[in-house]
């Protein structure tokens, strides 16, 4: 495992992490706590130190198994978890202060943890980002002992890049891929001048990004990818990247003839994420085993020569860039 660093707190974080939106089970299933102490043990065993939940993950399971799980360890283990989601309407003026500190000592009780690592606001609507009094809440939480660092989790790279604009914002969670590529622009940069850290999510477009699936696939009644390919759930853009599933299958099928000797076209999407130096970590699920190993295992892919960098981008401009680049 190499590690890097996740910004301004300083946290050496592994280059590949673990995302738990759907630990202990596939995406829309009851909560497995069984499975959910394989995946983590599998992880940690591989050198992964840095996990990152919600505390919408299961309605409240996956921030139990984490916290039970670190505390069953002896290695140190950043924890990251997330706010604001359980809103119901989630809106502007839902996000107040005194909701939110509820939330944040909620996750503490759930993980049964004195402080949080990292507490990320859970992509609140954009106007949240224009509030100061939002972000100055964590402060107080701060110097309260509650949580270490404050991050944000967002849709669009607007509200990251006004994010950032906030000094205790250490780290941006963000979509980025071979299919999102927007990040790597304006965003990259910023982050990296303001010192702010860059997890990944969403790393391969839902499994698209894998070149398993094909026309044929189908998926559960409560996997987001069957329900959530419209937006109609949640913002479109965390389903298969906001792609047009055809199209993101034609794209597939480009990569695959540029790699002809990988079967499985994951390690490569991995690695192109982790050539950008801005990137600290990526944080791909996993709902069992050896989910995690595989995903590990993509640190031996070995980088891309430029002519491939170039080829892979060229298949993002001409199928991808005109239908995305500007929503997120």
């Amino acid at each position: 495992m190499n590690y890097r660093k996740l910004g301004k707190t300083g946290f050496e974080i592994s280059e590949i992490s673990l995302g738990t939106w759907q630990v202990g089970g596939k995406w829309g299933d009851d909560f497995n706590h069984k499975t959910a102490d394989e995946i983590l043990n599998t992880a940690i065993d591989s050198g992964i130190n840095f996990i990152d939940t919600a505390d919408v993950y299961g309605n409240g399971e996956s921030e139990k198994a984490v916290g039970r799980f670190v505390k069953s360890r002896s290695e140190k283990i950043y924890v990251a978890t997330k706010c604001g989601r359980q809103l119901n309407p989630h809106t502007n003026e839902a996000y107040q202060p005194a909701v939110l500190r509820k939330f944040v000592e909620n996750s503490l009780k759930n993980m049964g943890l004195e402080t949080l690592d990292l507490i990320q606001l859970h992509c609140p609507p954009t106007e949240v980002y224009y509030r100061p009094e939002i972000f100055e809440l964590f402060d107080r939480l701060k110097d309260e002992g509650k949580i270490l660092n404050l991050g944000i989790s967002v849709e669009k790279v607007e509200e990251a890049l006004k994010g950032i604009e906030y000094d205790n914002v250490t780290s941006a969670q963000i979509i980025f891929n071979v299919f999102r590529q927007r990040p790597a622009e304006l965003f990259f940069e910023q982050a990296q001048k303001k010192n702010v850290g860059v997890i990944v999510r969403v790393p391969l477009a839902s499994g698209l990004l894998t070149g398993k699936f094909s026309s044929n696939s189908t998926f559960t009644e409560g996997d987001h990818r069957n329900f959530n390919r419209n937006g109609e759930q949640f913002d479109k853009g965390e389903t298969f990247s906001g792609i047009d599933y055809a199209t993101g299958l034609a794209a597939v099928e480009e990569l695959k003839a540029l790699f002809p000797e990988n079967t499985n076209l994951a390690p490569m999407a991995l690695r192109w994420i982790l050539q950008h130096e801005a990137v600290s970590t990526i944080i791909p699920g996993a709902s069992k085993p050896g989910q995690v190993s595989a995903n590990v295992d993509a640190l031996n892919f070995p980088n891309l020569a430029e002519e491939e960098l170039t080829k892979v981008n060229a298949i993002y401009n001409k199928l991808i860039k005109k239908s995305v680049h500007q929503l997120w």
